[in-house]
């Protein structure tokens, strides 16, 4: 049992011969939502580094100093004031969610024109951006505070005599409101990703 097929001959006005046909590969899914992820992503693994970095500080923030001798001393670290407690818990959470967001981020990488995971990222991101400013102007209030004292409750500065304390206590606070800035950039990057064009 034999089959044959018939195939027709081209006509000579369609293929000249000795020419190969043209081939156009489709266009790469993806196009600058892709680059808006993989920024994000980038962004993303930046403002990690930063609230790593302003929990570190902050918690390592310690001073002693002797009062008349050295069994009589004054200590200032993160832990005797809770507004810099709140402050370490609180970039702590964020950190927490920065990692486990990050797989989130590469979805949307390889998958740049869905929707879902960066509506997701976007109200994600506000909360915790919301939670992070929230810790680093309470931080901001306290080192504040500490440089420069108040007036009217007869508030002393601190920082006269815990010069090193209110140095790293202030590096951790700007360290902080650069991990908001970050925050903000994410989720306008990812807001302007999901419009149509």
């Amino acid at each position: 049992m034999s089959t044959t097929i018939d195939v027709p001959e081209s006509s000579s006005h369609n293929v000249s011969k000795g020419k190969a046909a043209t081939i156009v590969a489709p266009k790469r899914p993806g196009g600058w939502k892709k680059g808006v992820a993989i920024m994000d992503l980038i962004v993303r693994l930046g403002t990690l580094g930063s609230t790593i970095g302003a929990i570190s500080i902050m918690a390592t923030a310690d001073q002693t100093l002797p009062f008349f001798n050295q069994f009589v001393q004054f200590e200032a670290s993160y832990d005797s004031f809770s507004a810099l407690q709140f402050f370490v818990v609180t970039l702590a959470l964020v950190c927490g969610y920065l990692v486990l967001s990050l797989p989130i981020s590469i979805v949307a990488i390889v998958r740049p024109h869905a929707p879902g995971p960066r509506i997701f990222l976007i109200i994600l991101d506000t909360i915790f951006l919301t939670l992070a400013s929230s810790a680093a102007a309470a931080a901001a209030a306290i080192v504040y505070l500490a440089h420069n004292g108040e007036q009217d409750p007869n508030w002393i500065a601190i920082c006269n005599q815990y010069g090193t304390f209110c140095m790293e206590t202030s590096e951790g606070v700007v360290i902080a409101f650069l991990a908001v800035v970050s925050f903000i950039i994410m989720i306008i990057t990812n807001t302007l990703a999901l419009g149509k064009h």
